[in-house]
């Protein structure tokens, strides 16, 4: 499990590598909640999803399959179980990366 590194402001966009691939995240603050829109290798993976506490971010095996992605993301509320705002990223709320191992080994995957 790796921690995805996020400042607390309402949009942001940040590219790093997980797993040998190269994924940008783009994360926006609105009225009635925050969305995440993930891009791997070039190519849109997976757009305008709500981000929600330890609920997974890209959770369909057909995605991880047809695109070639490894892994899914979670946010994670240190602090208790709400949902994640942009006050508290990079502190209260983490966005964590788990591999395939990861999330073979935790039986989420299948």
């Amino acid at each position: 499990m790796q921690t995805v590194p996020l400042q607390a402001v309402p949009s942001q966009k940040i590219k790093t590598t997980l797993d040998s691939q190269i994924v940008e995240i783009d994360i926006r603050q609105l009225r009635y909640g925050m969305f995440i829109n993930i891009t791997v290798n070039g190519v849109l993976e997976i757009g305008a999803v709500i981000c929600q506490n330890l609920n997974r971010i890209i959770r369909s095996v057909y995605l991880n399959d047809n695109a070639g992605f490894a892994g899914d993301f979670v946010f994670n509320d240190t602090q208790g179980t709400s949902d994640p705002d942009y006050t508290g990223l990079g502190s209260r709320f983490q966005l964590l990366y788990l591999s395939q191992d990861e999330l073979t080994a935790l039986g989420l995957t299948g």
